[in-house]
């Protein structure tokens, strides 16, 4: 089995279970999430390519984190993760890429993930559930942080939070490459301590 495959049946696994820990059916997950019914069968059946915006819509709705949707069992006390060992959740036109590192355990988990923006390049995302809180931390280059249509700049050395319940947008500025460290703090959802 590919390292894909293997990647696709976890994803499948944890899909059908926090779907079925809360309730819901594919009919009433796919209505809430946005996503269509056969997209998340073939999900639960370890097969198609979801995107990562879709990945986020599906744990935003079970309330769990993406990376909850994707990991394995944890393996260890400490877990120590390289960049390079994890696969691009997203991918921009210029070489851009976000990277989920990890996601600490607990009722209220945080996703620790790494950014790279080229300038100019953005990345939109829709506003997640309430309660989710943001921080990214620039560690070189110079970023915009659009929220909620406001603009803020955000370069090397500095940190910004804010309510991801809102519109927010990553943006590229300056003519470096911008290196973030982003944290999403995901409050206690349902069936919460069961991961």
């Amino acid at each position: 089995m590919t390292e894909t495959e293997a990647a696709l049946r976890t994803l499948a696994h944890n899909v059908r279970t926090a779907r079925t820990r809360a309730g819901l059916s594919l009919d009433e997950l796919g209505r809430r999430a946005k996503v269509s019914k056969g997209a998340l069968v073939g999900l639960e059946k370890a097969q198609g390519n979801p995107n990562f915006a879709t990945l986020v819509r599906l744990a935003d709705t079970l309330g769990i984190s993406v990376s909850a949707l994707m990991e394995g069992p944890a393996e260890g006390r400490v877990r120590v993760v390289s960049a390079d060992a994890v696969m691009p959740l997203w991918a921009g036109e210029s070489g851009g890429e976000a990277r989920l590192m990890l996601t600490t355990t607990g009722a209220a988990p945080v996703e620790v993930w790494r950014w790279k923006l080229e300038p100019g390049e953005e990345y939109p995302s829709h506003p997640h559930q309430s309660g989710v809180v943001e921080t990214v931390s620039v560690t070189a280059g110079q970023m915009v942080l659009v929220v909620d249509g406001t603009e803020h700049a955000v370069e090397a050395g500095q940190t910004a939070t804010f309510d991801g319940d809102a519109p927010h947008t990553y943006r590229g500025s300056g003519t470096e490459t911008c290196h973030l460290i982003m944290t999403v703090h995901i409050p206690p959802g349902p069936g919460s301590t069961a991961y």
